[in-house]
């Protein structure tokens, strides 16, 4: 029997690890075998809570890069996940690593391309009540955690945190960069204002194969979207394992 591929995701804004802890259960049987879920922990949240936030994107990505070394064994096939802020963390991880330990395939949800991403997003206030506004308008957040004190204690100095790092991602990405080469996948919401057509440019990214895949739903549209979205993604993977002319990033 074939090892199964790990996918790694990475969290969106002020989310951890926690964010992906429930995608298993999704995973239908027959894909048990073929996939293994595995969320990276960014510093300064959940089993990494006592580690200070990062602020930076080459800080945090070099942060990323140690931990996911030290958990690929030689030769494990594997691909990476991320959305919203983490499809540029994984997209800047398949790049890293592409000579060492390429990735199968990225997938990305929720993410404006490279190319196309809007600097001006992060540019403004980054105070409480600017902080509480952009997270009630994304819709990612029930409402009684929003009007949770305690919660927002916890939960804002990460996305402030987060949304610095997606700031800093605009002076790094002025040089050229030379595209992926893997298959690349991404999924999109018909109703994420956040984003909207922006996510086509992903189709830039690499010279592989690229798709994009709509779903009804905003910028969280996953949640109700992650049966479907899990199956196409271990279908894709079992495509480009099964290709003779399959390309690693």
């Amino acid at each position: 029997m074939r090892e199964p591929v790990t996918l790694w995701c990475l969290p969106n804004a002020g989310a951890s690890a926690a964010f992906y802890a429930g995608w298993r259960r999704h995973l239908a049987p027959p894909l048990h075998a073929a996939l293994r879920v595995a969320p990276l922990e960014l510093p300064g949240r959940g089993a990494r809570a006592a580690e200070p936030l990062l602020e930076d994107f080459d800080a945090l990505c070099d942060d990323l890069e140690r931990a996911l070394i030290g958990r690929l064994s030689p030769g494990q096939p594997y691909a990476l996940f991320g959305h919203s802020m983490g499809a540029l963390l994984a997209h800047e991880l398949a790049h890293r690593l592409r000579e060492r330990h390429p990735p199968l395939a990225l997938f990305v949800a929720g993410a404006a391309a490279p190319s196309l991403r809007d600097p001006s997003r992060f540019a403004g206030p980054l105070d409480d009540a600017s902080l509480l506004a952009q997270m009630r308008e994304l819709g990612g957040t029930p409402p009684e955690l929003l009007d949770d004190p305690e919660m927002m204690a916890i939960a804002l100095p990460i996305l402030r945190a987060d949304y610095r790092v997606c700031a800093s991602y605009r002076s790094n990405r002025l040089h050229p960069v030379t595209p992926l080469a893997c298959a690349l996948h991404a999924f999109g919401g018909r109703a994420d204002r956040a984003v909207g057509d922006a996510i086509a440019g992903w189709r830039l990214a690499t010279t592989g194969h690229t798709s994009l895949t709509w779903y009804d739903g905003g910028h969280f549209f996953l949640r109700d979207a992650l049966g479907d979205m899990l199956a196409r993604m271990a279908s894709m993977l079992a495509d480009v394992r099964a290709s003779d002319a399959a390309t690693p990033c």
